[in-house]
Formats: C-alpha cells, sequence, structure tokens
C-alpha cells in the first residue's frame, strides 16, 4: 500500500465515530412527551371524578352546608362535633375490631387453605376456583345467602350447625351481642380465598431445598412452617396487611345490606355513621369531616406498615 492511500484511510478511520452512536434526547426529538399524550385522557377522568371531588370534600368539612342558602364558614367546629360524639366513638371502635377480626381471620384461614391447596395437579385448581367464588360473587347475593343462614330460628342453618356441638340457637345478626361478629365471619369467609391465591402464588417462590435441609435436621412440619414457609412469605404477608387494612378501614356493602349498623349501632361502622350523616340526617359538613378523617387514618395505617416493614427488610 503506497503512502498516500495509507493516508486517505487513515482520514476515513478519523471521520467514523469511535463510540456507539449517541441518541438523541427524547425532550428534543419530542418522546418526553408520548407517554404524558397517552396519559391524559385517564389523568383527565382522574382530575374530574376524582382529585377535583375529594378537594371539594376538604373544603366541606370546614363549612355548614345549606342548600339555597349558601355554605357558612365553621372551621373545625365539625370535627369537634364528630369526634366528640358516641356515634362516631363506637363507630371506631367497630370499625377496628371489624378491621382486626376479619384481617386475622382471613389471613389465617387464607393460609391454612393454601397449605392444603398448593401444588400443580389439575384438580386443585378446580378446588382453588371453587373456593375463590365467594370474592367473585356481587356482595348483595352474599348478604342475601348469609341472612338465610343467620335465620335466627331453631331450623335455620347456623342454629343446626350449633346444634351438633350442643350449644343454643343464636340470635346473629339480630342480636347486639352477636350482630358484629356475625359480620365478621361473613368476612372473613369472603376475604380468606383472595389471601389463600395470594399466598399460593408466594409459595412457589419458596426454596424447596430449605425444606429438605430442614428436615435433614429433624424439623418437623409445624417447625417447618414457622422458620422456612413464613419467613419466605414475609414480603406476601405484608402486602395482604397493606390490603386488608385499607379493606377493613373501609368496610360498608357487608354491613349495610346485613345489619345497616343495627341493632342499636352494634355494628356500626365509619362508613356506615358516614352515609347516615350525609344522606339520612342532611349533615354534610360533618359527613365530609369525617371522610377526610377516614381517608387520613386510611393513608397513615398503611405509611406504618409499609415502614415497619423496610425496617424488618
Amino acid at each position: 500500500m503506497s503512502d498516500s492511500a495509507v493516508i486517505e484511510e487513515s482520514r476515513k478511520s478519523e471521520r467514523l465515530p469511535s463510540g456507539p452512536p449517541k441518541r438523541r434526547s427524547g425532550r428534543r426529538n419530542g418522546g418526553f412527551w408520548v407517554p404524558w399524550a397517552f396519559l391524559a385522557p385517564a389523568l383527565v377522568l382522574f382530575l374530574m371524578f376524582k382529585f377535583i371531588p375529594m378537594g371539594e370534600a376538604v373544603m366541606t368539612s370546614f363549612q355548614n352546608v345549606r342548600p339555597f342558602l349558601g355554605n357558612q364558614w365553621v372551621g373545625l367546629q365539625n370535627y369537634n362535633a364528630l369526634v366528640s360524639s358516641d356515634d362516631f366513638q363506637g363507630a371506631v371502635w367497630h370499625t377496628l375490631l371489624l378491621g382486626v377480626g376479619q384481617t386475622a381471620g382471613s389471613l389465617l384461614l387464607g393460609f391454612v387453605l393454601a397449605l392444603l391447596l398448593e401444588g400443580q395437579a389439575k384438580r386443585l385448581w378446580f378446588v382453588r376456583s371453587a373456593a375463590f367464588l365467594p370474592v367473585v360473587a356481587p356482595m348483595a347475593v352474599i348478604a342475601e345467602v348469609w341472612r338465610i343462614i343467620y335465620h335466627p330460628t331453631g331450623d335455620g342453618i347456623a342454629n343446626q350447625v350449633l346444634s351438633w356441638i350442643a350449644l343454643e340457637p343464636s340470635q346473629w345478626i339480630n342480636s347486639p351481642d352477636s350482630s358484629l361478629v356475625s359480620v365478621m365471619l361473613v368476612g372473613i369467609w369472603r376475604g380468606a380465598p383472595y389471601d389463600m391465591i395470594i399466598i399460593v402464588a408466594g409459595l412457589v417462590s419458596v426454596d424447596k431445598s430449605l425444606y429438605e435441609a430442614s428436615a435433614l435436621d429433624g424439623a418437623g412440619p409445624l417447625r417447618r412452617i414457622l422458620y422456612v414457609t413464613l419467613p419466605a412469605l414475609r414480603p406476601v404477608i405484608a402486602i395482604l396487611l397493606t390490603l386488608a387494612a385499607i379493606r377493613g378501614m373501609r368496610v360498608f356493602t357487608e354491613v349495610f345490606l346485613l345489619t345497616n349498623g343495627g341493632p342499636n349501632g352494634s355494628s356500626e361502622v365509619v362508613m356506615t355513621l358516614i352515609y347516615k350523616l350525609g344522606f339520612e340526617r342532611n349533615q354534610l359538613g360533618i359527613a365530609a369531616a369525617g371522610s377526610v378523617l377516614l381517608f387520613a387514618a386510611t393513608v397513615a395505617l398503611t405509611l406504618l406498615i409499609q415502614l415497619s416493614r423496610r425496617r424488618k427488610a
């Protein structure tokens, strides 16, 4: 190769870029706005039907709502009236009891069902689908079914079960002593299959060699569950606790359809009380204050669960 050819070849190599071609920034070629353009319709709908009503509810909680006369700014009077009322304090206590009972019962029953129905057999898929039916069934249908089960006479289905173990018939949802427990049992029955499906999905990711190693060390089934299964399911349990906490704070439909907070307020929860304040007693300002407090409590509880999970991780 002559000297002129070598010089020409070196010039060409100098013109070529040394690395991979640089990408043009998203802002310069317009790619930055493409995702937001696709999200815009959903964001507009959220803004109109969710965030703006939430902001108006916050404003209403500081006002005395007077239809056709104009609202009156009252500051924190609605909050003071709500927090100092016996109805609200009782509803908060019932909501906490119901949330804790339903969460613990659903997790325990769902965990047992998940251990029993874990596997790849086709028959298990059929049983899981059958067990999941309460989750997808409409709550109105479930409420009517449980009304029949809770029939307060001796020939009611639930009372017949009690007679098998020599217990007296119960009034169930018709008695102030048993109405809250009756609603709690319905919530556990409906929530356990949902927890079961998520726990079954979490059990798939558990390392099977840990079971074999613990069995070689002489650990029985109970110790393998305590020291292998439960630690491996900690992230799943944290998610279930978060979802159950939100569900427990917002419980409404089953209480409204089964007892409507009765008898004598024995099963009144925060959501049914807010509904009655707003739509039956026409105290919209106090009802809005209750909604704001419930929203703040739900957010605080969710953040508390997430922070505790990160500290343990």
